[in-house]
């Protein structure tokens, strides 16, 4: 009996953890991921190309918004600058005085440069004075 009691005694509990495996399984995650990235395909977004409409409009206002964040109202008889706030209120003028019969819109033209803030705060504008056919300026072509 005293050699059973020597064996359990000198059995000692081990307090580290072996790190080992964990750097294995980490070193080959990290090989899968490096050669498996290149062969992702990036996301592509189908952005929507522009011809010219069926319908077009017989007589087009254009909203100018210009880099510093200012607007301008031009009509066929006038140009006028005018503030967010005013904006809405000479279009909703303006298509009352083309009558409702006619074809008229309302065209939002902006440089590369300005803040996509500023147009959609001006679309908001047309939006809620009750313009019905607001379209923006593009150019064709690449």
């Amino acid at each position: 009996m005293p050699a059973m009691a020597s064996r359990g005694r000198g059995r000692r509990t081990i307090n580290e953890i072996n790190m080992v495996p964990f750097i294995d399984v980490m070193l080959v995650l990290l090989i899968i991921f490096m050669v498996t990235a290149p062969m992702l395909t990036p996301g592509v977004v189908d952005v929507p190309s522009v011809s010219k409409g069926k319908n077009m409009p017989k007589v087009v206002a254009q909203v100018i918004v210009n880099k510093d964040g200012t607007l301008q109202f031009k009509t066929p008889e006038a140009t006028r600058s005018l503030n967010q706030r005013e904006i809405g209120d000479a279009a909703s003028r303006w298509q009352k005085a083309q009558g409702a019969d006619s074809a008229s819109a309302v065209v939002i033209s902006a440089d590369k440069g300005v803040q996509y803030e500023n147009v959609v705060k001006a679309m908001d504008a047309l939006q809620k004075a009750g313009v019905q056919r607001v379209g923006l300026s593009v150019k064709q072509g690449g």
